[in-house]
C-alpha cells in the first residue's frame, strides 16, 4: 500500500471512530434523560446554540460536552421541517424569563400566589420551587424521595400543594416549619396523581391520568373520596372549577370532557364530536364557558355549559400543531402550539374569532416546551422544561409598527 493510500485509509478510520465515539456519548448522556427522538424532531441548531441547550440540561466536562455538541451540530443543524405557520400579532408581548438553580430538573407548573411568589416543581429534580418575582431570588426544597412531582397548586392561604407523580402522594410544604406534610393515596392502583385545584370550600380536587380517577381530598378531615369516570382509559388529564362549583376535566385519551358535580360526585360525559382525539387542558372564561384544546386534531374548542353547543377553531399551524395548555387572560383564551419548532404562543380574541401567534425562546434558544400556563390579573405564568424556565408574559401596547 502506498503512502496516500494509507494516509487516505487512516484519515477515514480516524474520523469514522470520532463520530462512532461522539454518538455513543450521545446515548450514554441525552438518554439519561429523553430520548433520542427529542433530538431527531428538534428544529436543530447551531454548534453555539446546542451548548447553549446542553448548557441547561446538565453539566458534563469538556471532554464529553465538545464532542457531543459538534457531532448534534454536524447530524441536526437548523431546519424547518416542523416550522409553524405564524398569525400577524396586533400587539407586543413581554417575556421574562427564570431560569431555575437546578440544572435538567425539567421545571414545571409555576403558579403565583401570594405576594409575588411563584411556585413550581422539578418534576425529574424532585423538587418544590420558590421565586421571588419580585426581586429574582429563588429557592429549592427537596421533596421526599420518589415523589416526581408533577404539578403544584396554591390553596387560600398561599401554601403550595403538590402531587406526587410516581409514588401515589400529594402534600404540601409548611412555611414555619420547611418540612413536608405527606398523604399516600388511600386506594390501591391509584397512582399517577397529576392535576389539581383548589375549590371555592378548601377542598383539593385532582385528576389521576393513569387510574382513570379524580380524586377530592378535604384537608379539614384528611379524608380521600374517588370518582370513577365511565369512559375506560380516558386518562383524566387538565381539570378546572367553575364558579358554581361543578368540576371540569379534560380526557387526554378520549374524544370528551367530564362535568363532576361537587355534592354527590356524579358524572356527566361530555362527547366532543369528530373524535378520535385528545384534550390535555381546559380554561374557564369569565361568561362561565368551557375552553379547551383538542390536541390529537389542532384544534381550539369552546363548550357553552348552558346551551350544551361545542365549536371549534383550527389552530394556526394547523392539525398537528398540538395545542398543549391553555389559559383565559386578558379577554383571551392563550395557548400553545406544541409541536411545532420554534414553539409558538397563540391568541385567540373570542369576539372577531381572530389568532395572533408569536415564537418563544427559552434561554437564547428557540426550544420548548409547555405543558401547562396559568394567569393571574397581570400575567401568565408558563414553563419550558428542556431549559428549566419559567416564563412570565405580559400583553402590552398595540403593534404600530
Amino acid at each position: 500500500m502506498n503512502k496516500l493510500a494509507f494516509a487516505l485509509m487512516l484519515g477515514c478510520f480516524t474520523h469514522n471512530t470520532i463520530a462512532e465515539d461522539s454518538h455513543r456519548l450521545i446515548e450514554t448522556h441525552c438518554t439519561a434523560c429523553h430520548g433520542l427522538s427529542n433530538i431527531q424532531r428538534s428544529s436543530g441548531y447551531t454548534e453555539e446554540d446546542w451548548g447553549k441547550l446542553i448548557d441547561r440540561m446538565v453539566l458534563l466536562p469538556e471532554s464529553v460536552r465538545n464532542p457531543i455538541v459538534a457531532q448534534l451540530a454536524s447530524h441536526h443543524a437548523p431546519n424547518t421541517f416542523r416550522a409553524p405557520i405564524l398569525s400577524e400579532p396586533n400587539r407586543h408581548i413581554d417575556v421574562e424569563i427564570f431560569l431555575t438553580p437546578s440544572l435538567g430538573q425539567r421545571a414545571r407548573d409555576p403558579v403565583e400566589g401570594l405576594n409575588g411568589e411563584v411556585w413550581w416543581v422539578g418534576q425529574t429534580g424532585n423538587q418544590l420551587g420558590l421565586l421571588d418575582s419580585r426581586s429574582g431570588e429563588m429557592t429549592e426544597y427537596p421533596l421526599p424521595s420518589g415523589t416526581y412531582p408533577h404539578s403544584v397548586t396554591i390553596d387560600e392561604n398561599g401554601v403550595p400543594w403538590f402531587l406526587g407523580n410516581r409514588n401515589g402522594t400529594i402534600g404540601y410544604l409548611d412555611r414555619e416549619t420547611d418540612q413536608f406534610r405527606v398523604y399516600e393515596l388511600p386506594r390501591e392502583h391509584a397512582r399517577d396523581p397529576h392535576t389539581g385545584e383548589f375549590a371555592a370550600d378548601g377542598r383539593f380536587w385532582f385528576t389521576l391520568q393513569q387510574s382513570n380517577l379524580v380524586s377530592v381530598f378535604d384537608p379539614f378531615t384528611e379524608l380521600f373520596r374517588f370518582v370513577e369516570l365511565p369512559i375506560p382509559s380516558s386518562r383524566p388529564y387538565g381539570l378546572k372549577i367553575h364558579p358554581n362549583g361543578t368540576v371540569y376535566v379534560a380526557c387526554n385519551g378520549s374524544a370528551c370532557l367530564y362535568e363532576i358535580s361537587p355534592n354527590d360526585l356524579s358524572v356527566n360525559v361530555i362527547t366532543i364530536p369528530d373524535g378520535p382525539m385528545t384534550v390535555r387542558r381546559l380554561d374557564i372564561d369569565g361568561n362561565g364557558d368551557i375552553w379547551f384544546v383538542n390536541s390529537g386534531q389542532g384544534l381550539l374548542g369552546r363548550y357553552v355549559p348552558e346551551t350544551g353547543n361545542i365549536t371549534q377553531w383550527p389552530t394556526p399551524s394547523g392539525a398537528d400543531s398540538h395545542p398543549y395548555a391553555i389559559t383565559v387572560y386578558e379577554d383571551g383564551i392563550w395557548f400553545n402550539e406544541s409541536s411545532r419548532r420554534p414553539e409558538t404562543l397563540v391568541r385567540f380574541d373570542p369576539k372577531s374569532e381572530t389568532f395572533e401567534s408569536w415564537i418563544l425562546e427559552s434561554a437564547s434558544v428557540q426550544s420548548g416546551l409547555i405543558r401547562h400556563m396559568r394567569a393571574t390579573q397581570s400575567a401568565i405564568w408558563a414553563h419550558q422544561t428542556s431549559t428549566g424556565a419559567l416564563l412570565k408574559i405580559q400583553l402590552t401596547e398595540a403593534n404600530n409598527d
